[in-house]
């Protein structure tokens, strides 16, 4: 009691000050207790501990300062009012603007939960993709949602109407604003919209296999300008998300992963193709990289010196696919080296050699009168 009337009467500040103190180091402490809580839940891999520590901790952290602030200015000795009211406009503001903060964070964490579930490095992971994508543009939408809403909302905590009639504005206009911004900017505009038709449509995913203008790689972010597809030699293709609306182009996993592969094989006609085609199977059956679905062997063209082989193979993915084409075409031309070496392309050449009579007849009788570039070329046509 004592205390209690020492910081009453005789310090007022000194007495706001202590309480002021002791209400952060409660709010301190319920923050700590609540995420240390879900730091445990982290480490037992249950729940959204992750998410909600990492996206949430900060403005949770602001919000529980802001409130203490707002607690303990009641409990100051009487201020000017110009002060006064200086401080409730900044607390105020503060709030909406944290507020604004742990909105954003909770649409991160809900997010990480959701995509929790959809595992992209699934073998089949085409649902996984579709999510992926679908909740990277959504976000950015309601991110953009809650920007606007919390200007407008720091708008209203003043209280000179005039600036009132802007925060009812800048919320009840948000579609107008849309529409002169898009007169204004007619290509940001333009992604805006081809990303929304990305997200409904679908033509393209996270970690999908396209080919672009010759260039084989994965969808590897979706941003709300462009797209980022890392090439096979890890090199980076940046393509305007509208060029995926009005461009054709090659979308190898649009319903499934699964892909047919060819490889080429050209021999001499004296090869018998269905050992071939046995070799081809024995092959493919002891590599992992094969779905076994899909092995075949057909003779696909002919030309006057070659036979034209395609063998066809399935696999889980384009990248395997790939490896599995390389394994065949190796461990055919091996299999052609070591049983039939002889039946590689080859150019035959029947050479025949005929000295006309005349020219024989003058040689007979004078070897003189022969030049010896005649002569000389008689001599190769002989040897060969």
């Amino acid at each position: 009691m004592m205390i209690a009337s020492v910081f009453h009467f005789r310090h007022p500040w000194f007495a706001a000050i202590f309480y002021f103190c002791a209400f952060i180091v409660i709010a301190n402490l319920i923050h700590y207790v609540l995420f240390r809580i879900l730091k445990k839940k982290e480490e037992q891999q249950v729940g959204a501990g992750w998410g909600l520590r990492r996206y949430l901790s900060q403005p949770a952290r602001a919000i529980f300062f802001l409130t203490c602030a707002g607690i303990a200015l009641p409990l100051l000795p009487p201020l000017p009012e110009n002060l006064n009211a200086i401080i409730r406009q900044g607390i105020a503001m503060a709030v909406v603007a944290c507020l604004g903060w742990f909105a954003v964070g909770c649409v991160y964490v809900f997010q990480e939960i959701m995509l929790r579930r959809y595992d992209l490095k699934a073998e089949n992971n085409v649902r996984a993709r579709r999510i992926h994508t679908q909740f990277q543009l959504f976000r950015r939408m309601l991110i953009t949602f809650i920007v606007v809403v919390t200007i407008g909302a720091l708008l209203w905590t003043f209280n000179d109407p005039r600036i009132w009639h802007y925060g009812s504005g800048l919320l009840a206009s948000a579609g107008i604003a849309s529409l002169i911004l898009a007169t204004a900017a007619k290509s940001t505009a333009s992604n805006f919209l081809a990303g929304l038709q990305i997200a409904f449509t679908e033509p393209i995913r996270i970690d999908d296999v396209v080919v672009i203008q010759g260039e084989w790689g994965r969808i590897e972010e979706i941003n709300s300008a462009y797209v980022v597809v890392r090439i096979w030699d890890l090199r980076r293709l940046i393509v305007p998300l509208t060029y995926f609306i009005e461009n054709s182009f090659q979308n190898w996993t649009r319903e499934s992963s699964d892909i047919l592969g060819t490889s080429f094989l050209y021999v001499d006609y004296s090869i018998p193709v269905e050992e071939l085609r046995t070799e081809l199977r024995r092959v493919v059956e002891v590599s992992r990289l094969w779905d076994k679905k899909v092995c075949g062997l057909q003779v696909t063209n002919l030309s006057e010196r070659t036979m034209e082989l395609r063998c066809l193979v399935s696999s889980r993915n384009s990248s395997e696919n790939f490896d599995l084409r390389c394994l065949v075409r190796e461990q055919m031309i091996a299999y052609i080296q070591q049983h039939y070496p002889d039946a590689f392309p080859t150019t035959r050449f029947a050479a025949t050699s005929e000295v006309p009579l005349e020219l024989r007849g003058t040689s007979r009788e004078n070897p003189q009168s022969a030049s010896p570039g005649t002569l000389e070329s008689v001599g190769v046509s002989d040897r060969h």
